[in-house]
């Protein structure tokens, strides 16, 4: 049981770390929330009950049980004061209003956030959690304990970098994707040395020395895995909408990164809190027109 006293939400805070409604390694049910790990212990299943505003009921199956109950208050960020910002814009402080318990999540696991950030690189979101789904159903390891069906822990770092070309293929992935993910996943543990070691810039200078890593994959990485709550995913295809929009009722272009940060400034070193807010606000609505990307299906090509 945690109770912090403060508030909590563990549906917005853990959000981010589900990769589509079909993702084999979170799943949603009513109050509860289920996910699956890969501890240095072993392998683990975590349920989370939202019982009350400021109270969450925790279990946990598996060789990494122990070690996962052990991390929760990083993993809920509920170690972290409710986001506060002196002269937000309305649409922000009107967020902080209805989404009090949203947090920044810590999970401590560098390769479960880099793995699908790579997969969501310059693909539409649909064809990125397909591939995902694909290779952990294929070939990740069953849920530990009493879990919905289909859950799985997805593949160690050892077993992604045995996985031939033809089945990132057949999941879905280009070979560029595929060599990324490749060169990240047989530097795995490097990277979860330098993120154990908690310095931010030493950790992601490490992670964008990686051919096919940039700014963007690495915000996605430390918002999730380190929570980095000032991790803003510049190049995100509607980061420049959503800034815009929410900030300055207008549109940025999405390479625009001056500007995008410009209008994200008051709200360092918190700039990824405020990007959520803008997210989950009622107020800030994108309009789905112009270009769009077009799908892709590698698995034919």
């Amino acid at each position: 049981m945690l109770s912090p006293g403060r508030r909590l939400s563990v549906v917005q805070t853990l959000g981010p770390l589900r990769r589509g409604p079909g993702d084999p390694t979170v799943l949603r049910d009513g109050t509860r929330w289920w996910m699956t790990t890969r501890m240095p212990s072993g392998s683990a299943t975590l349920l989370l009950d939202q019982v009350a505003p400021d109270l969450v009921e925790a279990s946990a199956w598996g060789p990494g049980a122990e070690e996962r109950l052990a991390a929760l208050e990083p993993l809920l960020g509920s170690h972290r004061p409710e986001p506060h910002f002196v002269d937000a814009h309305p649409h922000v402080a009107d967020a902080m209003r209805r989404h009090p318990g949203l947090s920044v999540p810590a999970t401590g696991r560098v390769l479960e956030a880099l793995v699908p950030a790579v997969l969501e690189q310059k693909v539409l979101g649909v064809d990125a959690f397909a591939a995902w789904r694909r290779l952990v159903l294929a070939h990740g390891d069953p849920a530990p304990g009493p879990v919905p069906d289909r859950m799985r822990v997805l593949p160690t770092a050892e077993r992604w970098a045995a996985l031939p070309s033809w089945e990132w293929h057949r999941a879905g992935v280009d070979p560029q994707r595929y060599r990324t993910a490749q060169r990240c996943v047989r530097v795995a543990a490097q990277l979860e040395r330098l993120a154990a070691a908690g310095d931010l810039d030493a950790f992601y200078r490490g992670l964008r020395s990686i051919p096919g890593v940039g700014i963007w994959t690495a915000a996605e990485v430390g918002s999730r895995a380190l929570g980095d709550a000032d991790a803003v995913p510049f190049g995100d295809y509607h980061l420049g909408h959503l800034v815009g929009v929410g900030l300055l009722g207008r549109r940025l272009p999405v390479d625009d990164h001056a500007a995008i940060g410009e209008a994200l400034e008051p709200y360092r070193p918190e700039r990824f809190v405020a990007v959520r807010l803008l997210q989950l606000s009622p107020h800030v609505v994108l309009e789905r027109r112009g270009a769009r990307m077009a799908r892709v299906d590698h698995r034919r090509l």
